[in-house]
């Protein structure tokens, strides 16, 4: 139950976050919820591997390349779903910072509650 209130949750933030910030649209919340999913099978598949080849990269630059992570997976999940565009790569890493700092915060008030 509660993996389905994460998911629905962190679907309405990615769809008001469409409507808010420059460069990221997604066709409705129907697809703002495939985002989602989709996002979350890339973070479980994907993104270990991409961090295990750049840890030289990610030691050198203290931890931040990993944002570069990040957008590459929302850029990739633009690619793959296709109500969700992402006009350029600064696009998606703003995309990418903001939705990780609004989880975060609703994430903590989820928590204590």
């Amino acid at each position: 139950m509660r993996i389905l209130i994460n998911l629905i949750v962190t679907a309405l933030i990615v769809f008001l976050l469409s409507n808010f910030l420059p460069g990221v649209s997604v066709d409705g919340f129907g697809a703002s919820v495939i985002v989602v999913i989709v996002m979350a099978i890339l973070n479980i598949f994907v993104k270990p591997i991409l961090q295990i080849i750049s840890i030289p990269i990610t030691i050198l630059t203290l931890g931040l390349f990993l944002f570069v992570i990040n957008a590459f997976i929302i850029w990739l999940c633009s690619v793959l779903v296709g109500g969700f565009h992402v006009e350029s790569f600064w696009s998606a890493l703003l995309f990418s910072l903001v939705l990780s700092i609004v989880q975060s915060i609703i994430g903590g008030v989820m928590t204590n509650n």
